[in-house]
């Protein structure tokens, strides 16, 4: 645990999130609320495939499933790969597959994940107000 880092989040709160007029407890809580939202930069073809809907793989060309396919088996895939968003889109333009495909964009997180802490946990916070 960085203490200076939740130091410094608790003492300047700078996400106005009320630090100073928390308990131990409460300041504990609201770093673990998974409130914020980030861009991804990776994900899995396993992710893909996942968010891939049976019917509109099914009405892709033979040559765009081999492409589909390919694409899940690159292994790590970049969000925002300019060649691969690209085909994507074209894959399933207006489709239930696509909204899934621009769901995997972004990330819903806690502000202790966002700031590096991990698991901020009710000692912590006593250790970084008293320390």
């Amino acid at each position: 645990m960085n203490i200076t880092i939740l130091r410094a989040e608790l003492t300047d709160d700078p996400e106005t999130r009320g630090y100073s007029g928390m308990s131990d407890v409460q300041a504990a809580a609201s770093f673990a609320t998974l409130d914020r939202e980030r861009n991804v930069t990776t994900v899995s073809g396993q992710e893909i495939f996942e968010a891939a809907v049976a019917a509109d793989y099914a009405a892709l060309s033979a040559g765009d499933r081999e492409l589909f396919l390919a694409i899940v088996g690159m292994g790590t895939i970049l969000v925002n790969g300019t060649n691969t968003k690209a085909a994507l889109t074209t894959m399933f333009a207006a489709t239930l597959t696509l909204a899934n495909l621009a769901a995997l964009q972004t990330e819903t997180v806690s502000r202790a994940t966002e700031l590096g802490l991990g698991l901020v946990k009710v000692g912590h916070i006593q250790e970084a107000r008293n320390g």
